[in-house]
């Protein structure tokens, strides 16, 4: 058993593979294996999590995840727990493996009643309602007061003090997607105890807030030979700096943003000025800052970061280094994105600049070109701006965001970083990634600003890819988010600042 820390790229399998794999064991172990060692894990689990459990409510569904709910209940009664189960299956309706279970948890004694036990702080529920069989189980024809007894026990779950843990994935969360597909909402685990294989919903959407500690149990199943669908993105290689560097071996950024008050009476010279900040703060070696202002004389230096070297736009050579466009742009963003498109061989193209290439789909084919000539872009878009290049809705994207993003980086041929609670991080031919770092103070002004210039001093470094440096960036912004002391205040700047040459 191993708990997953985001320390390594752990692989992530979705639902067809995780069915194809089991199915494959299936019929190469013996009868019952499977449930067995499941309900083995989640005991031995079950009891380290809450050693002093005075009772442990296993909420069982009527499908193989109860059957693995039953076999852990058996399990913690040997070993003199109390475990008390209830039950939402049907006898003549359960699989072979799911009645054995349960057979063999009466006969040692589990007692299993109609309605939950109270529970308090110390006590433990397993939630083993409906795990990845979520779809299958909503297809079947399942009584209407099943329906009721499984969004009371969801309600009653997530209303308890105990400690709990969610057997496979929580009940309601889809194993793909990580949101949720019922009325009643998912269960709020504190912890859970993915079998087999990881599963992406765990790690994006909604599956953050729901899944608490993920732990994988293979089931003694090797999964070397399978495929991953996706990647639990890992912290970056660290890379020791040469004493013979000099500014030239960083790498130059450029960013063109920030419309300036004169133009509509809506200032962003500060976006801009964010990303410019942190990808110095990143490392690199010369930053340049444009500012779509028709009154230049208003910043001829910033004075909390002199070292950032303003130009106007037009005295940007766009094809040196790595260009982030778009910060802050607004609508005067729009005049220099077919520019952009044109002449920047390494583009990172945010916010405005985003906006403006989904009102103008004509510029898509100068995407395609820059794919024909070798050159990169990076789009890093939030689910509303990554909506309006694919012509569908943020709640679209939402609904599947792996989905979405791979996608997005098809019909692109860009590496897309879609942000957000596990922000994607895809490109056509590559695995994607989903990124296990940040938390709700990155739900702030700027922070966007601040990973484009992050990204794009990243991959400023000679030799680096723009799918590295994307996933990189994403990681590091998410992670110097986690370690923010409780006591300090957070915004854009002071993160942009805390930023390290990586």
């Amino acid at each position: 058993m191993l708990r997953i820390h985001p320390d390594q790229a752990h692989p992530l399998h979705l639902l067809t593979s995780t069915r194809a794999l089991e199915a494959a064991w299936l019929q190469q172990l013996p009868e019952h294996t499977l449930m067995q060692r499941a309900g083995q894990a989640l005991a031995r689990l079950a009891q380290a999590l809450a050693p002093h459990a005075h009772t442990i409510w296993v909420a069982c569904g009527p499908g193989n995840n109860g059957g693995d709910g039953w076999e852990a209940a058996h399990h913690l009664q040997l070993q003199g727990f109390k475990p008390v189960v209830t039950w939402l299956g049907q006898p003549d309706r359960c699989s072979a493996d799911t009645l054995a279970s349960r057979q063999a948890a009466l006969q040692a004694g589990v007692i299993c009643q109609e309605q939950p036990p109270e529970l308090g702080p110390d006590d433990l529920c397993i939630d083993a309602l409906l795990g990845i069989g979520l779809t299958q189980q909503a297809d079947r024809p399942t009584p209407p007061t099943a329906h009721t007894r499984l969004s009371e026990w969801i309600e009653r779950i997530n209303d308890s003090t105990a400690t709990v843990l969610a057997a496979d994935i929580p009940s309601g969360l889809c194993a793909d997607q990580g949101t949720s597909a019922l009325e009643a909402g998912s269960v709020r685990a504190h912890h859970t105890l993915s079998l087999l294989t990881l599963k992406p919903g765990l790690f994006t959407a909604q599956g953050r807030d729901h899944a608490g500690t993920v732990w994988l149990e293979t089931l003694g199943v090797p999964l070397q030979a399978t495929p991953a669908d996706a990647l639990l993105n890992p912290p970056p290689t660290l890379r020791i700096q040469a004493y013979g560097s000099h500014k030239g071996s960083y790498g130059d950024v450029q960013v063109l943003g920030g419309e300036g008050l004169s133009q509509r009476g809506l200032g962003m010279t500060g976006a801009a000025l964010l990303a410019g900040r942190a990808a110095l703060h990143a490392g690199a070696g010369r930053v340049l800052v444009a500012l779509l202002d028709t009154d230049q004389a208003r910043l001829p230096i910033d004075m909390a970061q002199p070292e950032l070297m303003l130009r106007t736009p037009e005295a940007l050579s766009l094809r040196n280094g790595v260009l982030v466009c778009g910060c802050g742009g607004g609508d005067a963003i729009e005049h220099w994105v077919p520019k952009a498109l044109a002449e920047a061989p390494c583009l990172l193209l945010d916010a405005d600049a985003l906006n403006a290439l989904a009102r103008h789909p004509d510029w898509m084919s100068q995407l395609a070109m820059r794919q024909q000539r070798g050159w990169d872009t990076v789009l890093t878009p939030h689910p509303l701006e990554a909506a309006r290049l694919l012509d569908t809705t943020a709640a679209a994207v939402q609904s599947d965001r792996l989905a979405a993003a791979q996608a997005l980086a098809v019909r692109t041929g860009a590496v897309v970083v879609l942000k957000g609670s596990g922000t994607v991080i895809a490109q056509a031919g590559q695995t994607p990634h989903i990124n296990p770092t940040g938390n709700a103070r990155l739900a702030t002004a700027g922070t966007g600003d601040v990973l484009a210039g992050l990204i794009g001093a990243l991959w400023a470094r000679p030799g680096t890819q723009a799918f590295d440096a994307a996933r990189e960036g994403v990681f590091v912004h998410g992670s110097t988010a986690d370690r923010w002391p409780a006591n300090q205040a957070f915004t854009a700047a002071t993160l942009a600042s805390a930023l390290r040459r990586q």
